[in-house]
């Protein structure tokens, strides 16, 4: 059965045959005559859109490449906080210019082409997993080094001038609890914890900072690291236009510290030294009380999307277990939400 239904997806988003005769084409074009496709394979991971890595081989021209692709090659309705993979790519190369450690875009493919809708990016070599990062020996190094490249990259992302940026969903802090709030509420089912996280938020709300390019989900899983460090940051989906300590809190949401409670940001490291190197080039200079309001909003609304996870597996929209695991979550979240309570006033 796994065979066959393997067979059904790739007939509806084109054969391997298609994708590397269509790659083949544009490498002929982009590196001249001779140039051959190697190792196309599709990766695991990116729910939403297909990820594929392969090489060119060119002389000294060759490269190892990433396909990121619509499934299919189309063009099809996204969530309203998605952008798309023109503007993902159009961020990347805003980034990269910006010094931000990113991967290079070589190419976009436009909905309708023979590859579909689509981007080619340069492939960086190192590790996405959180557990194996935080805990694997080869990556010692790179533990150390890790919090700083992250304050540096997120004053990097926060510094790109939003004029000529393409056009971006803004969503700063009362935009995210009127729309989590609405998310919770159609679910009918009160949670104590909840409620009072909604209810301190909105009592404790801050001023809003200037806003800027925000990358939205920035934590391990999208950052890609190598034994040195920080080699690239990836998943672009969820950039928008609103307040720097939004990335900088999301980081240190427990959920993302993959058991390694006792470093704030990320399992790897602590917050001051994050808003040393996040100042040190050219953010502003945030205290760690002032990341606590966005750290409870983010916990919140990770709670609030492992509800929906749960809802979409029990209503049989999404019967996968990866959602039914998912949304066991949602306790999690209560317990750091109370730990967040009780130790607010203990960040100076």
């Amino acid at each position: 059965m796994a065979r066959t239904f393997f067979r059904v997806i790739v007939a509806k988003m084109g054969t391997v045959t298609d994708i590397e005769k269509a790659l083949s084409d544009w490498a002929t074009a982009h590196y001249g005559a001779g140039a051959a496709v190697a190792g196309l394979r599709r990766l695991s991971g990116g729910a939403s859109q297909e990820t594929w890595a392969f090489e060119v081989d060119a002389g000294e021209k060759s490269e190892a490449l990433i396909l990121r692709r619509a499934p299919g090659g189309l063009a099809t309705p996204r969530a309203s906080e998605a952008v798309t993979l023109a503007t993902e790519a159009a961020l990347l190369g805003a980034t990269d210019k910006a010094g931000v450690r990113v991967p290079g875009v070589r190419y976009v493919s436009a909905p309708g082409s023979t590859l579909g809708e689509a981007f080619i990016m340069k492939r960086i070599e190192g590790e996405t997993l959180g557990r194996k990062i935080l805990r694997d020996a080869e990556y010692e190094t790179a533990r150390a080094r890790l919090t700083k490249d992250c304050g540096e990259a997120l004053a990097g992302i926060h510094s790109v001038p939003l004029k000529g940026l393409p056009d971006l969903p803004t969503s700063l802090g009362r935009n995210q609890i009127d729309k989590y709030e609405a998310v919770y509420r159609e679910f009918d089912l009160p949670r104590p914890v909840f409620e009072l996280a909604f209810a301190w938020l909105k009592e404790n709300e801050p001023e809003p900072a200037e806003p800027v390019l925000v990358h939205g989900d920035f934590r391990l899983g999208n950052l890609i690291v190598d034994e040195n460090g920080l080699g690239a940051v990836l998943d672009w989906e969820l950039a928008h236009i609103g307040d720097p300590r939004e990335d900088i809190a999301w980081l240190c949401v427990n959920s993302w510290r993959f058991g390694q409670t006792e470093n704030r940001v990320g399992g790897f490291g602590q917050l001051d030294e994050l808003l040393d190197a996040y100042a040190g080039a050219g953010g502003a200079r945030y205290r760690p009380a002032d990341i606590d309001w966005w750290e409870i909003m983010g916990s919140l609304k990770w709670g609030v999307m492992c509800m929906t996870m749960y809802g979409a597996f029990k209503t049989g929209a999404d019967p996968s277990v990866e959602r039914a695991a998912i949304g066991r979550r949602v306790s999690e979240n209560e317990i750091d939400l109370i730990n967040l309570f009780e130790g607010l006033g203990r960040h100076a």
